[in-house]
């Protein structure tokens, strides 16, 4: 016993020192959202329009039902205006307190009460505040809601009857495991902690996932092109460009064979092409979105043509991507160059920025000033930061979760393919962040006529007359849905929308066969109006995109094609580059 404290005491100190060395100075973005945050809530709770009466009230009222509680749940007493007991019930689908062991006891059933209890107190006070409009009232609830869930009792052993007993029959072998993880986990920060979701050692590149058969057929010092093998003997006409968010890996679109769209595509007799971003370096910080542009996407159409003989493609992004894929069909319209994507398949796509979700609550005047500060300063935009960035948008599933089963349990991560991509994070240049934060999300320029510029062009979201076929996903918490359904809509030509169930991974990589249904509809003027009239299928959407895509190609067939030219075989080396794997003296550092 003496031996197992001593080695968690030794592993406590090593992970204190690396924390502090890696968190102890918070980035300016940090920095300007930490202070933006802290005065909202000052603001809230000091306003001088809130008539000192009613927040005494307030208070008295929370009191009572407090010491109700706690008289219903440890004395026995009951009242005649008892409490609701949905008031202290965990929400649908928060699984925190799903343990039997929170109800056995009075004492740990009274703590993950009242603390529930407090959190509905909290941000029912936040939703009647008299003096706050909705976006005030909605960044103020998620602000309230980060701090609540940090506090959750589930993060702390000592009011978490789980972990109380996991280290009373390990004798503590847990917390030395989570110790073992957190370690390995800081080597792989930036200046937040990144908590690891996937066991990183489970997949390989180019074995279980990202296995397509192909090989890079184009290369610059953004992207590489990757050509997949065909499968069949004809194929449809036009070739299909996939063009990837860059925030993230391109294998997310080729995970394992089950669930990998490009196997299908290919399979179904397509010729695909795949865009594999860069994982930038200091060597690219003067990249901004214009040469994603005309150094990405233009690029890669014209060594399709030199490959093919093809001068059209049917286009395909999937978040920033499908961003992307728009403006540039927007950029070559202004240029008046010939219609080269003659259709556009947009997944989980803004092009209205409007309503972005809780991302938003990140993004304001003083945040985005310090956010062009630091991507001045620094060039680049740390990956392993974003990452922790979106896992917040939903704490409690991708964050807190993690952290408890990881550092508390001592569970070593699961092996799973979503998972690996997840982890897998990418840089961003400092000037394309800055565009994406500044000129879009705060001033949504794209869809504003003439507003925008790629190279001193300006762009007109409206000039893009291919037909487009848009999905969103019903619990996406990065790309709203509604907002998705609006993005479309500032696009002209046909337009054919899609609804599929689950969130923005799952819900699109949602295989033939898998279990996510989804809807469609016709076009109608809001979302609301849309979802009223659509009608529901058990099916993925794969199949009903499919048809789609078919129909976008002349019918008759050609010969497959082989690809006649290879750099290296797919999945190519700029997708090998990780964020997590330290260079040796960063791991030199570290230890």
């Amino acid at each position: 016993m003496f031996h197992q404290h001593q080695q968690w005491f030794n592993f406590a100190q090593q992970c204190q020192q690396q924390l502090w060395q890696r968190l102890s100075t918070p980035s300016l973005s940090h920095q300007a959202v930490q202070q933006d945050w802290y005065q909202q809530w000052l603001t809230l709770w000091q306003s001088p329009q809130q008539d000192p009466a009613e927040q005494l009230q307030w208070q008295l009222e929370c009191w009572q039902q407090q010491l109700q509680l706690l008289g219903e749940l440890t004395l026995g007493t009951t009242s005649e205006t008892q409490l609701d007991p949905c008031l202290s019930e965990p929400e649908k689908g928060d699984r925190r307190f799903n343990s039997p062991l929170w109800q056995q006891s009075p004492w740990f059933d009274y703590i993950k009460r009242s603390y529930l209890l407090t959190q509905r107190q909290i941000l029912s006070a936040i939703e009647q505040h008299p003096q706050l409009d909705q976006p005030q009232r909605q960044r103020l609830k998620f602000i309230a809601r980060q701090m609540l869930s940090a506090l959750a009792p589930t993060n702390f052993i000592a009011t978490n009857p789980e972990l109380l007993k996991l280290t009373e029959e390990s004798g503590g072998q847990n917390l030395i495991d989570g110790l073992k993880l957190l370690q390995q986990d800081l080597i792989r920060s930036g200046d937040q902690l990144n908590i690891a979701m996937n066991d990183n050692q489970a997949f390989t590149l180019g074995k279980e996932l990202a296995a397509t058969p192909g090989s890079v057929v184009f290369e610059n010092e953004l992207l590489q092109l990757i050509q997949y093998a065909p499968s069949t003997d004809k194929v449809y006409k036009r070739p299909v460009l996939m063009v990837p968010a860059f925030i993230n890996k391109y294998y997310i679109l080729d995970l394992s064979r089950k669930n990998s769209l490009v196997s299908q595509l290919v399979a179904q007799g397509h010729t695909v092409f795949m865009i594999s971003w860069v994982n930038p370096d200091q060597s690219h910080q003067q990249l901004d979105f214009d040469h994603y542009v005309t150094d990405g996407v233009m690029a890669a159409l014209h060594a399709i043509e030199t490959l093919t003989g093809e001068k059209e493609v049917n286009g395909v992004g999937y978040c920033i991507g499908g961003t992307l894929l728009a403006t540039t069909m927007a950029y070559m319209s202004a240029k008046r160059l010939k219609k080269r994507i003659v259709s556009a398949s947009l997944f989980t796509t803004l092009l209205d920025f409007s309503e972005p979700g809780d991302i938003g609550h990140f993004i304001n005047e003083h945040s985005v000033a310090a956010i062009e500060a630091q991507n001045q300063q620094l060039g680049l935009m740390d990956g392993r930061q974003l990452a922790v960035s979106f896992a917040l948008l939903r704490e409690n599933q991708l964050y807190w979760n993690y952290f408890v089963e990881g550092y508390l349990k001592g569970n070593s991560p699961m092996a799973f393919d979503l998972l690996h991509w997840n982890g897998d994070s990418t840089n961003v240049t400092g000037p394309c962040h800055t565009s994406l934060v500044k000129r879009m999300y705060w001033q949504n320029q794209l869809v504003q006529k003439g507003t925008f510029h790629v190279h001193d062009t300006a762009i007109d979201l409206a000039k893009v007359t291919s037909p487009s076929f848009a999905v969103a996903t019903q619990e996406d918490h990065i790309a709203l849905w509604q907002s998705c359904y609006a993005s479309q809509q500032a696009l002209g030509g046909e337009k054919t929308f899609i609804l599929g169930e689950s969130g923005h991974v799952a819900g699109i990589i949602n295989p033939i066969g898998g279990k996510y249904g989804h809807y469609q509809g016709q076009q109608m003027q809001t979302s609301d109006d849309w979802l009223k009239a659509a009608t529901r299928s058990d099916e993925s959407w794969w199949q009903t995109w499919q048809l789609w895509l078919v129909a976008q190609n002349p019918k008759t067939q050609v010969d497959a094609r082989p690809v006649t030219l290879e750099i290296e075989p797919a999945p190519g080396r700029y997708v090998q580059r990780r964020l997590d794997q330290p260079s040796p003296q960063e791991a030199s550092h570290d230890a």
